[in-house]
């Protein structure tokens, strides 16, 4: 083969690679839809068809609750409270027996006009003379109702009084209360503020 066939012949293959490739590239209109797109996982759409924000006035209020409890015929504990959080706030009830650090807990909510209650807690066979600890806690405003994160912030960045504090997790503030109670047929002396209940 000539010199200048050679050369004819290799630009016409040239030619025909980059013509080739050229109708791979695709244009705008041949892209897969969104949601065809990553593997077939749908991409959030933008802020303009996000969730609007609720509109309702911040919790300004220092945070209080009142814990209150009640031994049943059968030793177990009704743990009851009020509180001035928002109506639907998420609350987890917690009783450990000081003695042998036993627990047991129980989710919530903040009823209409702030009441709360759990249980009953403790065995089947009823609760044994000591010291108690019920803990009631708010966790993150992340996984709070959306109405009642609106109120209190998405960090919890509205709470405050004595009983708000930083969350362990870094997912910002939440609430911790506590009271001791003893239970038992006869009082105990203690120097602590406790609440003595006696079956009856």
């Amino acid at each position: 083969m000539k010199a200048w066939q050679r050369g004819a012949w290799g630009m016409a293959l040239v030619t025909g690679l980059v013509a080739g490739l050229g109708g791979c590239g695709g244009s705008e209109d041949d892209k897969p839809p969104a949601d065809e797109r990553l593997g077939g996982v749908a991409q959030p759409e933008t802020s303009a068809q996000s969730a609007p924000a609720l509109d309702v006035a911040p919790f300004d209020a220092e945070v209080s609750i009142d814990i209150d409890a009640r031994l049943r015929s059968d030793r177990r504990l009704l743990v009851e409270g009020v509180t001035n959080l928002p109506e639907a706030t998420r609350l987890q009830v917690l009783v450990e027996r000081e003695l042998s650090g036993v627990r047991w807990q129980e989710r919530t909510v903040v009823e209409a006009g702030g009441g709360f209650a759990a249980g009953p807690f403790g065995p089947g066979s009823g609760l044994p003379d000591g010291g108690y600890r019920i803990t009631v806690n708010m966790p993150p405003a992340s996984v709070q109702p959306s109405e009642v994160r609106a109120r209190l912030g998405d960090k919890g960045q509205h709470l405050r009084g004595p009983l708000v504090q930083a969350s362990r997790h870094g997912l910002g503030q939440v609430i911790s209360a506590s009271q001791r109670f003893l239970v038992g047929s006869e009082p105990r002396h203690t120097t602590d503020q406790v609440e003595v209940m006696e079956v009856k």
